[in-house]
């Protein structure tokens, strides 16, 4: 088609993709629209999540207010897990059937923006927990129909939870993380307010800002969507449907602003500019990724954060060993995209400009380096660790993160080049460390 960005021979694929996204409001006190939004839903009885360390917060309590205000019944669910599991997932859900309620908002980052997904999912269509999670780990059961209303209230820049139709957990007999994945559990809205952003601690911000900038490289470099076999049906089409031109705008500007933003907003909580922009390129990158789907940096983080051993952070709750989901999958990023140049290097040229690398003179063949470079340069300053040894693991550990990554095909068949255990296993070694 005349609008894509490559020429694709058409190989039997797809020949359509499709447009989708949660109804958005962004903006300064957008919370205390919660109210009024929930009431236009015919919401009388909401579900609030939130965690611990947010139960407190200036934010839910903004939310609390605006709802009792608009006369909305609210239940309070303050005990969602950061990094949630297949067991709170399941435990949500039971409070949301035991409350009764006819909706649902989210204020957290993304495991609480997740959990209620799930609890909604679950309490709306029962059903033997493995059914609906992605195969092969799980069924891969069709979500049967439109789930209650959820509003989505992000407080961190990064996750895009608010926009997508997935959400992610540890499956504990794993030890990996898994997810389930439905345009049916995108959330119904999304409150947006960057303000929140202004008091997260600056490791915080760095982990979930390279998650957006993963978000972004990974639906811009993914395998276009002329490549997908085209669905049975139209409505099977997924939402990891591959790049297409939908997704690349959104990808093209979250791109900028990280070059722009990402230090700065790292480097003081003060620099409201910085803190505002990346949280709107988070919201771009989240409607991308939506629309075409993330790859290998993704698909290699769950075994990452699945097998952690003793990496606690600063900045996440210290009962536990943690490797918060930003960095889970940047340290597998820059090896990644060494790889995948090969595929497209134009693109992976254009993408190293957007975050800052000087491009006038890299050849096709130096375009994966001058990413991979660029990436690690942005880690280094923001410090983040360094690979996959900066968060504990070793060579001997490459075996088991290979098992835990390698059933994720709905991430690593999204990806532009074949991933099977060899090269697996390289992208791991590649990761080990980069400087």
């Amino acid at each position: 088609m005349a609008c894509c960005h490559t020429e694709v021979e058409l190989q039997k694929g797809d020949t359509a993709f499709n447009v989708d996204a949660s109804s958005i409001t962004f903006g300064d006190g957008c919370l205390s629209e919660s109210g009024d939004v929930a009431a236009s839903l015919g919401i009388r009885r909401i579900a609030l999540m939130t965690d611990a360390v947010l139960a407190d917060s200036a934010h839910v309590s903004a939310v609390a207010e605006s709802l009792a205000a608009a006369g909305i019944d609210v239940a309070r669910y303050d005990e969602v897990r950061v990094e949630p599991t297949d067991v709170s997932f399941q435990a949500a859900t039971s409070f949301a059937v035991d409350a009764q309620v006819d909706g649902f908002i989210s204020v957290g980052g993304g495991s609480v923006i997740d959990t209620a997904k799930a609890a909604n999912l679950y309490s709306t269509y029962p059903a033997e927990f493995l059914a609906y999670v992605n195969a092969p780990i799980g069924g891969g059961v069709a979500v049967p129909g439109p789930l209650k209303p959820h509003i989505a209230c992000p407080t961190t820049s990064g996750t895009g939870s608010e926009c997508t139709g997935i959400a992610v957990f540890d499956l504990l007999e794993m030890k990996a993380k898994t997810g389930i994945a439905s345009k049916m559990i995108r959330p119904t809205r999304a409150l947006i307010d960057p303000s929140v952003t202004a008091t997260l601690p600056a490791n915080v911000v760095a982990a979930s800002a390279f998650d957006v900038l993963s978000h972004a490289l990974e639906s811009y470099t993914a395998r276009h969507f002329h490549l997908r076999p085209a669905p049975d049906r139209p409505s099977a089409r997924p939402s990891g449907q591959g790049a297409n031109p939908w997704s690349d705008l959104g990808c093209k500007e979250a791109l900028k602003l990280l070059g722009a933003y990402l230090v700065r907003a790292v480097d003081s909580g003060e620099d409201t500019e910085a803190r505002h922009q990346v949280m709107w390129a988070a919201t771009l990158a989240g409607i991308a990724f939506g629309n075409a789907g993330c790859h290998v940096p993704h698909g290699m983080s769950y075994s990452v954060a699945g097998l952690v051993q003793d990496f606690q952070p600063d900045g996440w709750p210290t009962d536990e060993p943690i490797v918060p989901h930003g960095m889970s999958v940047i340290v597998n990023a820059p090896s990644v995209f060494a790889a995948t140049a090969e595929t497209d290097p134009g693109r992976h040229r254009e993408a190293a400009r957007w975050l800052g690398a000087d491009t006038a003179d890299v050849a096709d063949a130096e375009s994966g380096e001058s990413l991979a470079g660029q990436i690690v340069s942005l880690m280094r300053q923001t410090n983040m660790p360094n690979g996959l040894s900066g968060v504990g693991y070793r060579p001997q550990d490459i075996p088991r993160l290979v098992d835990g990554a390698l059933p994720q095909r709905r991430l690593l068949d999204n990806a532009p080049i074949t991933i099977d255990r060899p090269r697996l296993t390289e992208l791991f070694e590649g990761a080990l460390h980069y400087w």
